[in-house]
């Protein structure tokens, strides 16, 4: 399933870029809440990276850089979660993903459910290296690897339909 789109790569002058940023960055803060209501919610489904992906693929890299790095911020900041010890690697992760969709966005110029899981795949797997260094405990380090799956498909098949949405718009 391949979807020609009309991806856009927002510099930090034009005042869109903050815009958009914001609304990803809501999404970011509202997602993760509703999540944390279920046990084991964030560690599960991963809410904090759902709209980062979407930001990043639909808008470019640096949209997906301010949703990565404000996101956990304002959540630990509002609500203590996640714990600021945790922001670390979070951060490294929600780097990663942006980095990466944006630059897949680029190349592709499409979206497709094998692109958004390869960007998924890389922000997971170089982000869980970097933990494993930041930490020294690997078994914490794949977490996201060992709970995580469903929260990982959802990025993959919901960002999917969610930047489909946004095309239609």
């Amino acid at each position: 399933m391949n979807t020609s789109t009309r991806l856009y790569t927002l510099g930090y002058t034009e005042p869109k870029t903050y815009v958009a940023a914001t609304l990803f960055i809501a999404g970011n803060i509202i997602l993760p809440q509703l999540f944390h209501l279920i046990p084991q919610g964030g560690v599960t489904w991963l809410p904090i990276y759902f709209f980062t992906l979407i930001a990043a693929y639909k808008y470019g890299w640096k949209v997906g850089l301010l949703t990565a790095l404000c996101s956990p911020a304002v959540n630990s900041l509002l609500f203590g979660m996640p714990a600021a010890a945790a922001l670390p690697a979070i951060y490294l992760k929600s780097a990663l993903l942006a980095l990466g969709a944006g630059y897949a966005a680029h190349r592709f110029n499409r979206v497709s459910l094998p692109a958004l899981a390869a960007v998924v795949a890389f922000y997971q797997l170089l982000g869980t290296l970097g933990e494993w260094l930041m930490t020294g405990d690997l078994y914490l380090a794949m977490q996201d690897c060992r709970i995580g799956i469903p929260g990982m498909l959802t990025q993959v098949i919901g960002g999917y339909l969610f930047i489909r949405y946004l095309l239609r718009k």
